[in-house]
């Protein structure tokens, strides 16, 4: 079949550390204040491009969650997690968002700043796709 690769432009872009794969922008990071297994970890509103595993029961610093790890859709590196429920009721805004990685993922510029005016913040929830064959 056909992959299917979305994109959410952005100045500032996430990609996969290990095939650059496009992910996610910096208006969409709700915290920066996060820990994984290899160190800082930013929590993101939306992220694309990914696979989510089955979901599992983990206890974590902020107590027990139902997570999926979440996997790059290009190369299937495992780069973080997404909160599927959260057992306590302050830590319900976690839910549906994705945990990345810092060590896992880069940070750069996407475009040139010509380009970059028409997907700012404003027009950032707007997703093109692209087929691969």
């Amino acid at each position: 079949g056909r992959i299917f690769y979305e994109h959410l432009g952005g100045r500032r872009v996430f990609s996969c550390e290990t095939c650059e794969m496009y992910l996610s922008n910096r208006h969409e990071v709700l915290s920066t204040n996060f820990r994984g297994a290899t160190g800082r970890a930013y929590l993101f509103r939306r992220v694309v491009n990914i696979r989510e595993s089955d979901v599992e029961s983990r206890e974590m610093m902020t107590g027990r969650h139902l997570v999926r790890d979440v996997f790059c859709k290009r190369c299937n590196t495992k780069l973080g997690w997404m909160y599927e429920f959260a057992v306590e009721p302050d830590q319900k805004y976690k839910e549906g968002r994705v945990i990345l990685e810092r060590r896992l993922v880069r940070e750069s510029e996407e475009f040139d700043d010509s380009l970059a005016e028409r997907y700012d913040t404003e027009t950032s929830s707007e997703v093109s796709s692209i087929t691969v064959s």
